[in-house]
């Protein structure tokens, strides 16, 4: 039985990584809170690709 869960693990940290970027974002209606929460938004993927490589 642990031989299965140790192959599905490795399974999933082979999944590629998924972005959810179709998320309308318009520059001229962003306000201090949207700017800040695409700056968190760009550093956690930045930190999810060094992590999975």
């Amino acid at each position: 039985m642990s031989n299965n869960r140790n192959e599905k693990q490795n399974q999933e940290n082979e999944l590629p990584i998924g972005k959810s970027e179709d998320v309308e974002f318009s520059a001229e209606l962003a306000d201090a809170e949207d700017l800040e929460a695409l700056q968190r938004a760009e550093a956690a993927d930045s930190r999810q690709e060094r992590i999975s490589e």
